[in-house]
């Protein structure tokens, strides 16, 4: 697995560190063995030059050696990981190692000054493991003791080993901070892009839980809950004339019956989120929209204008389930003897138009809804009775338009019926 450019970059910096730690106490073992040889201070400067190696190769078991700034960390808790890269909460282990670590180098600097160059790493490791200004005092003093123990060997004042040890660990703690700084902001980042993502992942669910609900609001109102009311009102028909006119009635039955079966083909294509039944078989929308009827007393017509052009499988089933609302209000609120669908291929677009003559809408100001488009026109507020309560045929259509980008008019003029117009536009052919 390919680890973070800025994980890869902390590694190297951590290996360059310890590299140049052994490599300096190597130099600073051969340097004082070569100048005091068979003193009696050279076996404890053996012992503690071992004994400072192995604290740094062990510090990991001691739990002393600390993550660097963006670096994975061994436990998988969000706790451990905000442990490891905050000096501030580095546990006890840490720091009584870096106590044996500093208390060793110092001693072995007070029997050889020469070993006081290994603490410039003891400087990034005091940065990575103490918070910020403990980190700060503690480089300070090891720097202090570096100028004393510089002069203590060179014998005399020397103005470059009083300055170039200050100006070395200035430098290292600045690049270290800066390079804190910089891990700090990108884990913010980081955890704010996490968040937002979080957030928009949540949204977008939330959004599509409103889509599919008011998609099968539309789809429960325009299939179901207008076979029902067919049936309803077939069934009270039958009931009146059953003993008048029994044949009738059973006719009524029948239609009833065929109404009932294909309501159940709907709603078993509902649940399986296929398209309408009447488009299912490679139907045509002509001939789906020829086979409509809207009950036995009202006589549907249909005419095809323009040279029919393939349909998107939106397209074709909003038309539909349009045509469906539109009859069905026709044969509940409208009064009228006949209906006229008319589908138009325009060429940009695709218009449906269904007209009736019925008694017209007895309330008929144009209230438009934001994002239905220009002269589009609402139906006013239907009277009381069952439209009233239901109220949910028209807001469907303008959905299933507004969502192709389409537009929905309705006109109509009391006592000479009603033509609602669908229009939808068309995708230029390639």
């Amino acid at each position: 697995m390919t680890q973070p450019p800025r994980n890869r970059d902390t590694r190297t910096l951590a290996t360059v560190a310890h590299t140049a730690f052994f490599l300096l106490l190597g130099a600073s073992v051969a340097r004082f063995l070569l100048r005091h040889p068979g003193e009696p201070r050279t076996p404890w400067v053996i012992a503690l030059s071992i004994t400072l190696a192995l604290l740094y190769v062990l510090g990991p078991a001691l739990g002393g050696t600390p993550q660097p700034p963006g670096a994975p960390t061994p436990t998988p808790t969000a706790t451990a990981t905000a442990t490891a890269n905050d000096p501030a909460r580095q546990p006890p282990g840490r720091l009584v190692w870096l106590g044996l670590v500093v208390t060793t180098w110092v001693v072995l600097v007070v029997l050889a000054p020469s070993f006081a160059w290994c603490a410039v790493p003891l400087f990034f490791t005091a940065l990575r493991t103490l918070p910020p200004r403990a980190a700060i005092v503690l480089v300070a003093l090891l720097t202090l003791f570096v100028v004393i123990a510089q002069l203590k060997l060179a014998g005399s004042f020397d103005p470059n080993l009083l300055l170039a040890p200050p100006a070395v660990a200035a430098l290292a703690t600045a690049v270290f901070v800066h390079m804190e700084r910089q891990a700090q902001a990108q884990r913010a980042l980081i955890d704010d892009l996490i968040r937002t993502r979080r957030e928009l992942a949540a949204t977008e669910r939330r959004e599509g839980t409103l889509a599919e609900r008011q998609r099968l609001s539309m789809e429960i109102h325009d299939t179901l809950a207008q076979n029902l009311s067919s049936q309803q009102m077939l069934l009270q028909a039958a009931d009146r004339t059953w003993d008048t006119d029994p044949g009738t009635a059973r006719a009524h039955v029948r239609t009833a019956t065929g109404i009932a079966a294909r309501g159940l083909a709907e709603a078993r294509r509902l649940v399986h989120d296929l398209a309408p039944a009447e488009l299912a078989d490679g139907t045509g929308l002509a001939e789906a929209l020829r086979a409509l009827d809207a009950g036995p007393d009202i006589e549907v017509r249909f005419h095809l204008e323009g040279t029919p052009a393939p349909l998107p499988d939106r397209v074709q089933s909003a038309l539909l389930r349009i045509a469906q609302g539109a009859l069905a209000n026709v044969r509940e609120h409208s009064g009228a003897r006949t209906a006229a669908l008319t589908l138009s291929f325009l060429g940009d677009q695709v218009v449906l138009d269904v007209a009736d003559d019925g008694h017209g809408l007895t309330d008929h100001r144009p209230r438009p809804r934001p994002g239905t488009g220009t002269g589009t026109r609402t139906s006013p507020a239907p009277g009381p009775g069952p439209a009233a309560q239901r109220g949910h045929g028209l807001p469907a259509m303008r959905a299933r338009v507004r969502q192709l980008g389409g537009t929905l008019t309705i006109e109509s003029t009391p006592g000479e019926g009603t033509v609602l117009s669908a229009a939808i536009p068309l995708e230029p052919a390639p």
